[in-house]
């Protein structure tokens, strides 16, 4: 695996990261289903009718997917608004993921660009990562789009929209994710992609999924970095 990985990240010229996984736990302290139970209120707020599997759901941003198919711009604004509060506060009480801050910076020591492709908000990925002293090894930030649910990964727009940004050819990228929505992405971006399998059920899912690579921790990911800085 670690030769593997090693001849993987020798080809490649950017790591485009996912956010809430990768880099950080963006719920750790302010517990997801919190935030969607807040979410749901505001729908109830705006006289939507809330279907029960809909008001128990326990993922934010499966919420504002939700919403966003139900051809209610207003409602989809408000939930999207109301999100973008919640993970501003969130960040504040993120967990770090273990070895997240060291995959960036070697990244950038080896010579390679480090972009964020995240199903969160921006605002919310750039005030993580200024509190963490991170920003300056991260360009650019691609983040949810405002109030466009259908435009979040698995759509491999916002792979793109960073792949351009880095300068690179999406086949010299490559994305490391926690979910199916990362990997789909990036597969239909032509980019590269590494599971992060941050829970043992998510390995089978993820070579099922045919992603390049399958970690169970990020430090793999900056092993394989220190090395190639040192060769």
């Amino acid at each position: 695996m670690n030769t593997d990985l090693g001849r993987l990240l020798g080809e490649v010229d950017a790591l485009l990261l996912d956010f809430d996984g990768p880099v950080c736990s963006i719920f750790a302290g302010y517990p997801a289903p919190q935030v969607a139970a807040e979410l749901v209120d505001v729908l109830r707020r705006h006289g939507v009718d809330v279907p029960p599997d809909l008001a128990s759901e326990p993922d934010p941003l499966e919420v504002l997917r939700r919403t966003g198919t139900a051809d209610d711009q207003d409602a989809t604004c408000a939930v999207e608004d109301a999100l973008c509060a919640a993970e501003r506060r969130a960040v504040k009480t993120a967990e770090p993921t273990p070895y997240g801050r060291e995959v960036i910076v070697a990244a950038r020591q080896a010579g390679m660009s480090v972009a964020v492709v995240s199903n969160n908000s921006a605002g919310a990925v750039s005030a993580y990562l200024e509190a963490h002293r991170l920003a300056g090894y991260v360009s650019p930030i691609v983040g949810r789009a405002y109030a466009a649910p259908d435009r979040m990964k698995p759509d491999p727009e916002p792979i793109l929209q960073a792949v351009r940004a880095v300068r690179h050819s999406p086949n010299r990228c490559v994305l490391i994710g926690d979910s199916l929505s990362d990997i789909e992405g990036a597969q239909a971006a032509g980019v590269r992609v590494v599971g992060y399998a941050n829970r043992p059920a998510k390995v089978e899912k993820f070579l099922a999924a045919e992603a390049d690579l399958v970690i169970t921790s990020m430090s793999a990911i900056a092993g394989a970095l220190i090395e190639r800085i040192s060769s």
